[in-house]
């Protein structure tokens, strides 16, 4: 784990950097208080727009403005920070209760009933909608003008920017129509030689704006169900028993490795570790989705915030904190949501160019406005300028990907897959080539003994029992393999002496004063023993993918044992839909050719290359990309994390090593190879989703801003309000977010 925590010293030091350099984005001395969030212990607040903004306290995005968001870490303590929402409520609410008068009023001419013209003389309604406006345009929509100010002096023109400069340019307009109207030239008045206001424009754009944020928060918060779910996961006190056997009840973050610890019927496995007494049933659904429960003994390993049976149990604490898989289950999901896709350069691309262009068109379309547009000129130049302005702000563009990315990272991580960054989900999609290691990935990476085949005359109990005996003093997988098997059939083991492993070759020792020895066809010539037909014999077992093992007693052979590494039970499937989406599977293995092409005939894969190193993986890699290939590799050892990294996507085993899965850009929970048919399917999914969503947001913007300039009232006379375009604007964004949140409800299975 020395490599996990380099790397969670290197995002604690990454924090503090991007706390500095972007400490103007806590708007400590300009927020007014009621618009200050409360931090979240332990939670990093970041943009869904620009994952590279990182700090510890809220505050706004010093590049487009939103507000920034508590993403919950392994260690956060789960509190719902509904600040922001709660302000922008208040908010709201209070711009609607002084906009549905103040609109009824300024537009009541339009309206059927009795006009407010005959019961309020001209000169008074205008004062009375500069007092309904003052509050809305004022106090409710400080934050827009807040924000639109840091992204001037930030150099980052975002939507704030430009819903400020209409704000505030319809209002100002108006109050110095109302407090100065005789300044105005006749180009500036109806024909009735009043200057026209737009106070309801002005305080509807606010309400309508308000209206979008409150909706935009309340859907944003969803997108970080899964992350909550998962920290709610872990239980939050452990039973530790003392080496007097006293048993107390203690935080679980004063759990530490070595720690005994008792787990009673119906708890919660506290930390990660293995069982050292007792046994139990342990539901693992949350890990592996699988609702049976798991039966676990002396040994076997328990995986922390899991749910124990009827039994109960002593387990040893082996990894804790920030190093158990829970917790490293909610970094990758943590890191993925604060990534970025590529796609998502595309829409900063077009943002980045979008609001100077939009600020252009709008004052071309004043211009054009005030030399030829109708009586009057300035009043119809200015209100078409604003709604320019507000109809163009590129808040849904900017949301299109990080929301279905936060969304589709939720989803995997519900389902077992979970994706290291941004990038993984948009690749996985375009893999055409799946590189697969053997042991641990198409298999279960633990040998068993699978058959003895007895020679001269020996039964086989007594080969198995010679073969055992000797291979208790190895601490060699095979020799586990071969020493369980014997048990699980009942072989009484003997007593081995002068036990000696041959590095490459095998074991010798003495048993019953005689010699005996068991290993390769290389120990049995070094040993003198005549295999005579034997060697036949093992090929064809090798060929049926088993290891073989020769058994010489003295110098005779008395017989062979085969070991062999059984392929999952989801391995088939998994392999059979893969290749039904058209992807070519290559095996990479360390193993023997024999064996190898054994394993990969059962499967039907389609390419084996055996008996490689962990560079030569990395070299075979590398030459399928060079072939034009989009390439995946899954594997789960040390050995294959050089590939892993080098891989277009890297496909760690969650059952593997941790160095796997550091060099991944995803991880199955599970261990399976039909996650990675659900990632495919995913990344599928949330790519199409980005698409609509760009759709969503950028249509809406070419569409609303030459109807806002006022292209088609040439042909038709029609323009576009402001209080119009505000609501459009606001729409796109909430549709943006809808669809985003489809991906919740994807059927993957």
């Amino acid at each position: 784990m020395n490599n996990s925590n380099e790397t969670m010293k290197h995002h604690k030091h990454q924090d503090h950097k991007n706390h500095e350099s972007h400490s103007c984005c806590h708007h400590g001395d300009t927020q007014p208080s009621e618009n200050r969030s409360v931090p979240v212990k332990g939670a990093v607040y970041t943009c869904p727009m620009h994952p590279e903004i990182r700090q510890d306290k809220p505050g706004s995005c010093p590049k487009c403005g939103m507000a920034l968001e508590p993403v919950f870490e392994a260690g956060s303590e789960i509190v719902e920070d509904t600040t922001e929402l709660d302000d922008m409520s208040r908010r709201f609410w209070l711009a609607g209760a002084f906009s549905i008068p103040l609109f009824f009023i300024a537009m009541s001419d339009m309206l059927p009933g009795q006009p407010v013209s005959k019961i309020l003389p001209e000169g008074w309604r205008i004062w009375v909608e500069l007092l309904l406006a003052l509050p809305v345009c004022i106090w409710s929509a400080w934050p827009f003008y807040i924000r639109a100010v840091d992204s001037v002096r930030n150099r980052h023109l975002n939507m704030f920017t430009l819903i400020g400069l209409g704000v505030s340019v319809s209002f100002v307009y108006s109050i110095v129509a109302t407090l100065f109207p005789h300044i105005f030239p006749p180009s500036f008045r109806d024909s009735n030689g009043h200057v026209a206001v737009y106070y309801e424009a002005a305080a509807v754009i606010v309400t309508l704006i308000l209206l979008g944020q409150v909706l935009e928060l309340k859907a944003r918060s969803q997108t970080s169900t899964a992350i909550k779910k998962l920290l709610g996961l872990s239980p939050k006190m452990a039973r530790r028993v003392g080496k007097d056997g006293k048993e107390e009840d203690i935080s679980l973050e004063a759990v530490e490795m070595g720690d005994l610890l008792r787990v009673r019927p119906g708890e919660k496995v506290p930390v990660d570790g293995v069982v050292t007494e007792g046994s139990s049933s342990i539901d693992e659904s949350m890990i592996s989705g699988e609702p049976i429960p798991v039966e676990k003994g002396v040994g076997d390993r328990v995986i922390g915030a899991t749910i124990n049976g009827n039994g109960s149990f002593v387990m040893k604490a082996e990894k804790v904190g920030s190093e158990t898989l829970l917790s490293r289950i909610v970094q990758m999901v943590a890191e993925a949501q604060r990534s970025r896709a590529p796609i998502q350069k595309l829409a900063d691309q077009v943002a980045a160019i979008f609001v100077p262009a939009v600020i252009c068109i709008s004052i071309l379309t004043f211009l054009v406005w005030a030399w030829i547009g109708p009586d009057p000129k300035m009043a119809h130049a200015v209100i078409n300028a604003v709604a320019v302005l507000i109809i163009a702000c590129p808040c849904a563009l900017g949301l299109a990907t990080p929301m279905s990315i936060m969304v589709a990272t939720g989803k995997g991580a519900g389902l077992g897959v979970l994706f290291k960054n941004a990038e993984a989900i948009e690749v996985m999609r375009k893999v055409d080539t799946l590189v697969v290691d053997k042991t641990g990935t198409l298999t279960e990476g633990k040998p068993k003994l699978v058959g003895v085949v007895s020679l001269d005359g020996e039964s086989e109990e007594r080969v198995l029992s010679i073969a055992a005996s000797l291979e208790r003093g190895s601490e060699h997988p095979l020799a586990t393999a071969i020493i369980k098997g014997a048990e699980e059939r009942g072989v009484e083991l003997l007593q081995a002496s002068d036990f000696s492993s041959v590095t490459g070759k095998g074991v010798r020792g003495r048993i019953e004063g005689e010699s005996v020895a068991l290993g390769n066809l290389a120990l049995m010539q070094d040993s003198n023993v005549d295999l005579g037909d034997a060697k036949t014999k093992a090929e064809s077992l090798r060929a049926e993918g088993q290891t073989v093992m020769f058994v010489a007693h003295g110098s005779r052979l008395i017989g062979l044992v085969g070991v062999a590494d059984p392929i999952k039970e989801s391995t088939h499937e998994a392999i059979r839909a893969l290749h039904g989406e058209g992807l070519q599977i290559v095996m990479l293995t360390g193993d023997s050719r024999t064996t190898a092409e054994s394993v990969a005939k059962k499967l039907g894969i389609d390419r084996v290359v055996a008996e490689v190193l962990p560079e030569q993986k990395v070299e075979e890699v590398s030459r399928l990309q060079q072939d034009g290939r989009i390439v995946a590799m899954a594997g789960d050892g040390i050995n294959d994390a050089p590939a892993l990294a080098k891989a277009d996507v890297g496909i760690a085993m969650g059952t593997g090593t941790d160095v796997a899965m550091e060099s991944a850009g995803v991880t199955l929970v599970k261990g399976d190879l039909t996650g990675i048919v659900r990632a495919r399917k995913l990344s599928r999914m949330t790519l199409s989703n980005i698409k609509q969503n760009l759709f969503f947001a950028f249509g809406y913007n070419a569409a609303g801003v030459p109807i806002a300039a006022g292209l088609l009232y040439p042909f038709f006379g029609i323009l576009l309000s402001p209080m119009i375009a505000a609501a459009a604007m606001s729409f796109s964004s909430v549709s943006v977010i809808g669809n985003a949140l489809r991906l919740r409800k994807a059927q993957l299975t």
